[in-house]
C-alpha cells in the first residue's frame, strides 16, 4: 500500500469539494425558485455565479497539483443538499420557507468554508503558493456569502418566519 501524506489528504479533499462545489451548481437553482424574498433569491442567483467561478478556480488547483479534475462523491454535501431539499418540501408555502432556505445555505457555506480553509492551509504547507491564493480568495467570497446570508436572515427573513 503506498504510503498516505499530506499531499494525498490535500487530492482527496480537493476531489471532495470539487464534487460539492458542482453538486451545488445543480441546487442553488432550485433553492431560488423555491425562495420568495427577493433578496434571497438574489443571493442565490450570486452565489450561483461566483460558484461557477470556484469550480474553474479548482481547476486551475488540479493543475497546478498536476493532477487532472475530478470529483470523488461527497457524502456530506449531499446530506446537506438532502436537508435543505426536505425544508423545501415541509415548509413550501409557509412563511418560515425562506428562514430555512436560508439556513441551508449557511450548511453548505460553513461546510465549504471548512474546506477552503483547509485546502489553502494544507496548500501553503506543500509549497503550492498560487493554489494557496486561489483557495483563500475562494474562502473569502464563501465567508462574505455566509455574512451575507446572516444578515439577511436577521434583518428579514426570521422576522418575516416569527410574524406568521
Amino acid at each position: 500500500m503506498a504510503e498516505k501524506t499530506l499531499a494525498t489528504l490535500f487530492h482527496e479533499t480537493l476531489k471532495d469539494v470539487y464534487y460539492a462545489e458542482r453538486k451545488i451548481l445543480k441546487a442553488l437553482p432550485k433553492m431560488e425558485r423555491a425562495a420568495s424574498h427577493p433578496d434571497l433569491k438574489a443571493a442565490f442567483e450570486k452565489h450561483r455565479m461566483e460558484s461557477e467561478v470556484h469550480v474553474e478556480r479548482l481547476q486551475q488547483v488540479f493543475e497546478i497539483f498536476g493532477k487532472r479534475a475530478q470529483g470523488k462523491t461527497c457524502d456530506a454535501i449531499e446530506g446537506i443538499i438532502a436537508e435543505g431539499e426536505e425544508i423545501m418540501e415541509d415548509f413550501k408555502g409557509q412563511a418560515a420557507l425562506d428562514a430555512g432556505l436560508a439556513s441551508a445555505a449557511q450548511a453548505v457555506e460553513h461546510y465549504e468554508i471548512a474546506r477552503y480553509g483547509t485546502l489553502a492551509r494544507w496548500a501553503g504547507e506543500l509549497g503550492l503558493k498560487d493554489a494557496q491564493k486561489l483557495l483563500v480568495t475562494t474562502l473569502q467570497e464563501e465567508t462574505k456569502t455566509d455574512e451575507a446570508l446572516t444578515a439577511l436572515a436577521e434583518g428579514s427573513l426570521n422576522p418575516a418566519a416569527m410574524a406568521a
